[in-house]
C-alpha cells in the first residue's frame, strides 16, 4: 500500500521589495559618507531625529491610555459614557491632523492658561498657586497634545475591535464564577486584547512618525522643520530632502518590520 507522501511545506519568498530597500539605503548611507554635502546636511539633520522619536513616542503613549480610557467608555452599560466616548471619538477623527495642531497651539493652550488662572485666581493671589502664562506652554508639548488627542480616537477604535474579539463566553462564564466585572475586565479580556490589538497599535506607531511632521507647522525642531531651514539657507533642495526622506525611511520601515514580526507572532500564538 502506498503511503501518502508528505506534506509540502510552503515555500517562502524571497522578498525583493526588502532587499531593494536595503541595497538603495546601503547605497545612500555610502552617498552620506561619500559626498560632502550629503555628510554636512546629514549632520545638520541628525539632532532632528531625536526630536521626531521624542514627540512620536510621548504623544503615542498618551494617546494609548486615554484611548484605552475612551474605549472603556464606549463599552461601558451606562449610555451617557457611551454617547461621550462615542461623540469625542466621531468629532477627532472628522478633523484633519494639521488643523488639530493649529487648534491645541493656538486655541486650546490660551483657553486653558485662562481656565486655569480664572478657576484658582483666589489661591494664585495668596501665592499658593503659580500664575500661567501662554510662554509656559513650549510649542513642542502642544504638538504632543494635538498628537495624542487625534491618534486617541482611532486606538480607542482599536481597543474596542480587540476588545469585541475577546470571546462572549469567556467573560460570562468569569461572570458566574461570582467575578466582578472590573475584575473580567483587568484579567481576562484585556490580556487577550492587547495581543490582538498589537499589530494595529505598530501600524498606528508608524503612522504617527510620518504624521509627526506636521509638527514642523509649529517650527518644533524635528526633521522637516531642520530641513526645511537649511534648504531654504543653501538651497540644497533636492540633497536636504533626499537625506530628510532617507532618515523617514529607515524609522518606519524599521517599525513596519518589527510590527510584521509581532504580528507574525501573533498569528502562531493563536494557532
Amino acid at each position: 500500500m502506498n503511503t501518502p507522501a508528505p506534506p509540502r511545506r510552503p515555500r517562502r519568498e524571497i522578498p525583493y521589495w526588502l532587499l531593494a530597500i536595503v541595497l538603495l539605503g546601503v547605497l545612500f548611507a555610502w552617498l552620506i559618507t561619500a559626498d560632502g554635502d550629503y555628510a554636512i546636511i546629514f549632520g545638520a539633520l541628525r539632532r532632528g531625529v531625536l526630536v521626531t522619536l521624542w514627540v512620536s513616542f510621548v504623544a503615542f503613549a498618551i494617546a494609548i491610555a486615554l484611548g484605552l480610557v475612551v474605549a472603556l467608555g464606549r463599552l461601558s452599560r451606562h449610555r451617557i459614557l457611551r454617547e461621550v466616548a462615542t461623540f469625542y471619538i466621531e468629532v477627532v477623527r472628522g478633523i484633519p491632523v494639521l488643523v488639530l495642531l493649529f487648534y491645541v497651539a493656538f486655541v486650546g493652550a490660551p483657553q486653558f492658561v485662562w481656565l486655569w488662572n480664572a478657576a484658582f485666581a483666589i489661591p494664585i493671589e495668596r501665592g499658593w498657586f503659580p500664575a500661567m502664562s501662554i510662554r509656559d506652554f513650549d510649542m513642542t508639548w502642544r504638538a504632543i497634545a494635538a498628537l495624542s488627542i487625534s491618534y486617541s480616537a482611532f486606538i480607542a477604535e482599536i481597543f474596542r475591535a480587540g476588545i469585541e474579539a475577546v470571546p462572549r463566553g469567556q467573560v460570562e462564564a468569569a461572570e458566574s464564577l461570582g467575578l466582578k466585572r472590573r475584575h473580567v475586565t483587568r484579567l481576562i479580556v484585556l490580556p487577550q486584547a492587547v495581543r490582538i490589538v498589537t499589530p494595529p497599535l505598530g501600524n498606528d506607531l508608524v503612522a504617527i512618525i510620518k504624521d509627526s511632521a506636521l509638527v514642523s507647522a509649529l517650527g518644533v525642531q524635528d526633521i522637516t522643520q531642520l530641513g526645511k531651514v537649511y534648504s531654504a539657507s543653501t538651497f540644497l533642495f533636492f540633497e536636504t530632502y533626499n537625506v530628510v526622506a532617507y532618515l523617514y525611511l529607515v524609522m518606519t520601515i524599521s517599525l513596519s518590520l518589527v510590527v510584521r514580526w509581532l504580528e507574525s507572532r501573533t498569528k502562531g500564538t493563536r494557532g
